[in-house]
């Protein structure tokens, strides 16, 4: 029984880090607003704040994390590509219903040190704020960026930055400075000559930013919790279609459309729910 609940364990994280990984890669999503959806973001903080730390136990848990990251990511690339362009309103309701179906599991979480109405007053203002600041990003940033080893370092931190800020959209900004279709086509095509400075500008960006973050996690959990959550709230609003977007669409796609979003809702309350029955040991406890 405790191997069939390892390997369940072992594909549940799998699954977590390929919405992860292809989340990074969707416009208007955050992939550290879904790490903390999927209850592993304080845990990655505190491993990548501190790697020494419980090294093998880490590398260990999050070994299926990385891995479907990795095919979130690369192997997740092209379809998720090709859909947003042929059937966007589709995918981002798919996309919306999964976190949507998550958020209570991340309004458990951000109150399980104890909750007080303020806290809640945080996510409220929050919202608001954030949903302002992006619609703003989304009109009206346009930043053409000149193509460079240097350029695609920077946009390596923009990357990571995604994972470490939950609710921040790496692929928002690289669109609005023109680096994010040159990018998707850079992992699709495996060019070094991007993936390389990419990493590069990620793991810098990890090593410098996850010590702070890891620090005002253990001085405010509750306060940094409630404010995650306000801006997953923004951020998933954000991403909502355009009414314009629905112009012309089909019946039949209007259903397709409604039966993704319950699919996607019934995969984040499931998940909710496989969570609770099969959750692991605390890794850093």
């Amino acid at each position: 029984m405790k191997k069939n609940e390892g390997i369940i364990d072992w594909f549940f994280r799998f699954v977590k880090g390929m919405f992860i990984g292809s989340g990074a890669i969707l416009p208007g999503v955050s992939g550290g607003a879904l790490a903390a959806v999927f209850g592993i973001y304080e845990s990655m903080i505190a491993f990548l704040s501190n790697i020494r730390k419980d090294f093998l136990k880490n590398v260990n848990y999050f070994i299926p994390v990385g891995i479907g990251g990795l095919f979130g990511i690369f192997v997740l690339a092209y379809p998720i590509d090709y859909f947003l362009k042929n059937n966007e309103v589709q995918v981002l309701w798919c996309f919306i219903g999964c976190i949507l179906g998550t958020l209570p599991a991340l309004y458990k979480e951000a109150g399980k040190n104890g909750r007080k109405p303020y806290h809640l007053v945080i996510t409220v203002v929050v919202a608001i704020l954030a949903f302002i600041g992006l619609l703003y990003a989304k009109f009206n940033m346009n930043v053409v960026v000149e193509q460079s080893t240097l350029s695609w370092v920077m946009a390596g931190g923009i990357f990571a930055l995604g994972f470490i800020v939950p609710g921040l959209s790496p692929s928002n900004f690289l669109m609005y400075m023109h680096l994010y279709e040159p990018m998707t086509e850079g992992i699709k095509d495996l060019n070094f000559s991007i993936l390389i400075p990419v990493a590069i500008g990620a793991i810098l960006c990890v090593l410098l930013l996850s010590k702070l973050v890891s620090k005002l996690m253990e001085i405010a959990y509750a306060v940094i919790f409630h404010f995650i959550l306000g801006v997953v709230i923004a951020s998933t609003v954000i991403i909502a279609p355009m009414p314009e977007q629905y112009s012309g669409m089909s019946a039949g796609g209007i259903a397709v459309t409604v039966v993704l979003f319950f699919v996607g809702l019934s995969v984040g309350l499931l998940m909710e729910k496989l969570e609770n029955n099969y959750k692991p040991a605390e890794i850093n406890s």
